[in-house]
């Protein structure tokens, strides 16, 4: 394969024309480089057109993936990672284009990859007591409790399961096999952690500060959160059905195993 570029932060989007040039912006002011891609559902609202205005500004740094209509936040990942496997990028993070994800905080995942020697670094709100500001009470507890309820059924030790705010080596993603991924809303997020962990892939969690959006809407919904809660009970029961074997590792394994048999 070609050189490996270094960094890309995939950031979906539907909708957010309030916050996608200060986030850009944002990213690309860091003292450590790191490129954006955009995958944007057929925003309304310009969401993609500004991106476009902004690639004259940005060229080679900036892209933009445009989909027909909302098709979830899941999918719009999973395009976002394959596009850059054929890209070259060796971390892959996951980021919200409203502010709720400190970019500063990019620079704190990517060491936890790069230079700690981690698969996975997950920004986490609650490794260091409760971080999150301007969320109502409610919605705090709902997503605390998630979080206990996850490991509970799972047994995967994460304190914050449905973060968004992620770092990937490129070989987790190839190896978990991102087609196999099978919910695309809340429950995604916890989906992708269980299956690193049930691959045999490190995580460690970064303590973060979340900052509820003060502009755009939240996409969250109830139908949502309760795919989340039957997600986690699909996943536990899957895994006693599943052999996890990584896939970029499948086929060695396997001619391994024939010898053996032989």
């Amino acid at each position: 394969m070609g050189t490996f570029k270094e960094n890309l932060v995939v950031i979906p989007t539907y909708n957010e024309i309030e916050n996608i040039e200060a986030i850009i912006r944002k990213v690309f002011s860091l003292a450590h480089p790191f490129d954006v891609l955009v995958v944007d559902d057929g925003s309304p609202d310009g969401t993609a057109l500004k991106v476009r205005e902004l690639q004259s500004e940005y060229p080679e740094r900036l892209h933009l993936l445009e989909r027909k209509g909302k098709q979830g936040l899941g999918t719009a990942y999973i395009h976002g990672f394959q596009w850059a496997f054929g890209e070259g990028y060796r971390y892959l993070f996951e980021m919200d284009a409203d502010f709720s994800h400190n970019p500063d905080d990019l620079l704190r995942l990517y060491n936890a990859c790069a230079k700690e020697g981690n698969d996975v670094a997950i920004g986490s709100r609650y490794i260091k007591g409760v971080n999150v500001v301007n969320w109502p009470m409610g919605r705090v507890l709902m997503s605390y409790f998630a979080g206990v309820y996850v490991r509970f059924v799972t047994g995967m030790q994460i304190m914050d399961p449905t973060a968004g705010f992620i770092c990937y080596k490129r070989e987790v993603l190839q190896g978990i096999g991102l087609n196999d991924i099978r919910f695309v809303g809340y429950a995604f997020q916890i989906e992708m952690k269980f299956n690193t962990w049930k691959y045999g892939y490190s995580m460690t969690e970064v303590p973060i500060i979340f900052t509820d959006r003060t502009k755009g809407v939240s996409k969250m919904s109830t139908k949502i959160f309760k795919e989340a809660v039957l997600g986690v009970l699909y996943l536990k029961i899957r895994s006693f059905f599943k052999t996890y074997i990584r896939k970029t590792d499948a086929k060695p394994m396997s001619i391994v195993a024939m010898a053996e048999v032989a």
